[in-house]
């Protein structure tokens, strides 16, 4: 249980890269709260920075609630990459988390969207029913936190049925997989400081291409959940959406990220170094 709330925090999963046109310069500060069939399990922020040319994202996670109970946990996670003709173009990515048990830790290093470094502790384990990973599976990918940001063609309206239509393929140092999104609805949000208006709903499907384990119940259930849904909203001054919500149906009950606090705007000063994103 701990492991998954951490994951899913640090994730703040499902969304997808696409774009045609510049994005122009954007700030976004965020805090989500993670809850599991109505209790809190976790909280979680989110800090990004982008511009025409690239961009930054930190995040870190801890457990709270009853989680917190039954293990502490916490965790950080990083990605940079360029901007170029009006796509993202992932650089590096890194993850960290820790719990009473167990300590994970991944480095990926990328180049024209190729792992060309890659660190995994502790090491996959060699389960006669994985699927290996090629080296096929880690070319024309993005990391998990890149994945976390769409950019939209400068001709299309941002918050439309045309952010949902895209497959991204991800890889994040052990799994291969596929998100598939689809047009759900557009629905309002608001949180509690910051962002109010329309979010564009996007339904996901799972598709497990490498590094998984076919046999794992875990893995079975994901490949057949229909009930996985991202609402994402802008980041001022951009054509960039991120997720303000995630809700997976799970055995429990609905798992659900949410934005508590999501506050953007242009950037002004260029030359302001970022800060690492704090969970209250």
């Amino acid at each position: 249980m701990h492991r998954y709330c951490l994951s899913a925090l640090l994730a703040l999963a499902g969304s997808g890269v696409a774009a045609t046109s510049a994005v122009a310069d954007g700030r976004l500060e965020a805090r989500y709260t993670l809850s599991l069939a109505g209790l809190e399990l976790g909280r979680a922020a989110l800090l990004l920075e982008i511009d025409d040319r690239s961009y930054t994202a930190s995040g870190s996670a801890r457990l709270t609630g009853v989680a917190q109970a039954v293990s502490a946990g916490k965790g950080t996670a990083g990605a940079r990459g360029a901007i170029s003709r009006g796509a993202l173009q992932p650089k590096a990515f890194a993850m960290e988390a820790e719990t009473e048990r167990k300590a994970e830790g991944i480095r990926l290093v990328m180049s024209n969207d190729t792992v060309t470094e890659m660190r995994v502790e502790p090491p996959v384990s060699n389960a006669p029913d994985r699927v290996p990973v090629t080296e096929k599976d880690k070319k024309n990918i993005l990391d998990p936190m890149s994945a976390a940001l769409i950019l939209v063609p400068g001709g299309e309206e941002p918050l439309s049925a045309k952010a949902c239509e895209r497959v991204l393929s991800i890889f994040d140092g052990r799994q291969r997989y596929d998100l598939q999104l689809s047009f759900e609805r557009m629905e309002n949000v608001a949180a509690d400081k910051g962002y109010s208006g329309p979010t564009v709903v996007c339904r996901i499907a799972y598709r497990p291409v490498a590094g998984h384990r076919p046999s794992r119940s875990g893995v079975k259930y994901m490949m057949n959940n229909k009930e996985m849904f991202v609402w994402l909203a802008p980041i001022a001054g951009t054509r960039m959406l991120v997720p303000f919500r995630a809700a997976v149906n799970t055995a429990l009950g609905v798992a659900q990220i949410e934005a508590e606090s999501f506050v953007s705007e242009p950037m002004v000063d260029k030359g302001a170094k970022p800060t690492r994103a704090q969970v209250p």
